[in-house]
């Protein structure tokens, strides 16, 4: 089969049934409108024979957990010729300044806020991140880039090193730059204290999107060389937790939920939350909810936007 390299934003715009082949070219900007929530579109196509749902992802600038959730009961690794594949590319903001990079963990995704000049268009710019694991938790709350290094070397905490040698994987104390080094190509140190935390690149992008790091994010090799070539130092970051996402678009108001995480099973809010949640943001709106939709959304954590006001 032929295989077509478009930009990534074309292949999403013309919603192609067809398989593409590899697109590695970082993500698109996306324009804000004021008052509008909601980015990007809806969009999907059909699997080729050799398909995984991670190389879809990968060429639709998605992570591991957002497709899998917008696709339950389609298996990652083998979802069959012609199996309809929903691709998770429209999105509610979280709330959050508008600003330097935006992360929202539940979603492993990060947004980045170009400036904008002077009467120009403002626009943001997204991209799938791992996050750490239980134990090992990304830190939430406001900070900057710190630092910026091309060809990392990487040197493993004790602790990380400790772990490995359990399942038999001798670290050793410095891991050199190159292609083989877990930091990847580029890395941008967040001025977090007590903790060696970076966004950063991979050698093995496979794992992209999923909770499963020591508390740094992990992009995508090509995503990370995007952003590391548009951020400074002194960057702002903001880290949030925010597995339900409201917003609007003109006088339609979407929810977005996503399953929460690891550490939080169990104490997580719960659909009397959410619903405190829409009464709130609905307060100065005289707009009649669909709460069945909202409810069905809460149940399924699919990651996609559902519309929850009716006319």
């Amino acid at each position: 089969m032929l295989r077509r390299l478009l930009p990534r934003s074309l292949l999403l715009t013309s919603l192609w049934l067809c398989h593409a082949g590899p697109v590695l070219a970082g993500a698109e900007p996306m324009p804000l409108t004021p008052g509008v929530d909601l980015i990007g579109a809806p969009a999907s196509l059909e699997a080729d024979a050799d398909d995984t749902l991670i190389d879809i992802a990968r060429r639709f600038g998605l992570g591991y957990e957002e497709i899998v959730n917008a696709n339950r009961g389609v298996d990652p690794w083998l979802p069959g010729a012609g199996t309809p594949v929903t691709l998770p590319t429209r999105r509610v903001l979280p709330r959050g300044k508008r600003e330097g990079i935006l992360i929202n963990l539940p979603e492993h995704r990060l947004y980045y806020f170009p400036a904008v000049a002077a009467g120009g268009q403002p626009t943001v710019m997204s991209y799938p991140v791992s996050i750490g694991k239980m134990d090992w938790n990304t830190p939430l709350g406001v900070t900057r880039i710190s630092a910026k290094i091309k060809d990392p070397t990487w040197t493993p905490p004790k602790s990380v090193r400790d772990e490995h040698a359990l399942r038999g994987d001798i670290l050793p104390e410095v891991v050199p730059a190159g292609p083989d080094n877990p930091l990847g190509l580029f890395a941008m140190r967040l001025a977090i204290p007590g903790g060696a935390y970076m966004l950063h690149g991979t050698n093995r992008p496979a794992g992209v999107g999923m909770q499963v790091t020591h508390g740094c994010m992990r992009l995508y090799p090509e995503d990370v060389e995007q952003l590391f070539g548009m951020v400074s130092v002194g960057t702002p970051v903001q880290i949030v937790n925010q597995p339900f996402k409201l917003g609007w678009d003109g006088d339609a108001l979407w929810l977005e939920v996503h399953p929460p995480l690891q550490e939080d099973a169990g104490t997580a809010p719960d659909l009397t939350e959410l619903m405190r949640l829409i009464v709130e943001e609905t307060h100065t709106h005289a707009l009649p909810i669909d709460w069945q939709a909202a409810q069905r959304a809460y149940e399924d954590a699919s990651g996609i936007p559902v519309l929850i006001t009716t006319k």
